[in-house]
């Protein structure tokens, strides 16, 4: 049958259908298409759009896939349509842990929809409520809706395992492609800063690649650093990265510039941005992480580098989307060279 599809190179199939699997927009009841070097993901014409950097949106003739139980975990649900129409179609996925955010019409029936969410997504062990990001730590408000055992789990991303406390820490299954494509972007020698690291996975990721001469990561949260600290010694890179509990605030000041900078604070960034750019080097590059309104994105690079003039001359070396994140704005990825 005809529908539309994500045609990516197989080498990054994998990533990009988990993508799309926490993004609703995968359909399990169609084949994947092989074509040559590239694979065709098939996704669902009525969930929204994919973003660019995901991949090429073209339509193809898809196969069904045989019946072996449900394609979508709202099936499991025995709720009239119009009902299950109002649940969202994605939801994270952390090593054994599922979460969702649900409307609030629909919170009384949490207990159900986690039930269905544990058993539809294959070695789930804890469903939990998605309440949000809140305080200078970052810590994620979540409440048990289904399964047990501790907030605490294990998540494999690009070869790399991280320890995540869901609860404690903050972390995103979503930036498995932004964590690889900074790492492969730092040159050999380079210095590394990942500010507001949470469990560290950009520095985790560079510090496997072992390109960066030195990899500085910082957090406010002593719960992040002890996770990165053991993920650092489970995956034996506890000699490459140098990890300072310290809020931005008293070690931006000091910090010297170092040529590869990366700051994910989507919300609160844009207070520090001109600190953060003083500790880039000349000739280096400055990754920054924000939700933007989708009637913004096209000049919002722009806007940014006016507020840097004043530290130094920076340029958009790239803007992209990197998902959905709300039906009126998204994450956006900004890359900024400085020439002086």
């Amino acid at each position: 049958m005809n529908s539309p599809g994500v045609v990516v190179p197989r080498s990054q199939g994998e990533e990009v259908r988990l993508d799309l699997v926490a993004s609703g927009l995968f359909r399990p009841d169609l084949e994947i298409l092989h074509e040559g070097e590239n694979l065709v993901l098939p996704i669902d014409a009525h969930a929204g759009d994919v973003p660019p950097s995901w991949g090429t949106v073209v339509v193809r003739d898809f196969r069904p896939v045989a019946r072996r139980g449900a394609s979508n975990y709202r099936d499991l649900l025995s709720w009239p349509e119009s009902e299950k129409d109002a649940l969202p179609r994605s939801f994270d996925v952390v090593g054994e842990i599922v979460l969702i955010r649900l409307p609030p019409e629909l919170r009384d029936r949490k207990n159900q929809v986690g039930g269905a969410l544990l058993r539809f997504v294959p070695g789930a062990r804890l469903v939990g409520l998605d309440l949000g990001v809140h305080g200078p730590e970052r810590r994620r408000s979540v409440e048990r809706i289904a399964g047990d055992g501790t907030w605490r789990t294990r998540h494999r991303e690009n070869g790399l395992e991280f320890e995540v406390d869901v609860e404690r820490a903050y972390f995103s299954p979503r930036l498995a492609r932004e964590h690889a494509r900074f790492a492969e972007a730092v040159r050999p020698g380079d210095r590394v800063y990942d500010l507001c690291c949470g469990v560290g996975p950009f520095a985790l990721a560079v510090a496997r690649s072992g390109r960066a001469r030195e990899v500085t990561a910082v957090d406010a949260n002593p719960a992040a650093i002890d996770l990165l600290q053991a993920s650092l010694t489970r995956a034996r890179l506890e000699r490459r990265v140098r990890v300072v509990h310290e809020r931005l605030e008293t070690f931006l000041p000091t910090a010297e510039p170092v040529e590869r900078v990366v700051i994910n604070l989507p919300h609160e960034g844009i207070k520090y941005l001109p600190s953060v750019a003083r500790t880039v080097a000349s000739g280096g590059g400055l990754y920054y992480y924000e939700v933007v309104s989708r009637t913004d994105f096209a000049g919002r690079g722009s806007a940014l580098v006016k507020l840097l003039t004043a530290i130094g001359t920076f340029s958009v070396a790239a803007q992209r989307v990197v998902h959905p994140y709300s039906p009126t704005a998204d994450l956006v990825a900004f890359e900024f060279g400085r020439t002086g």
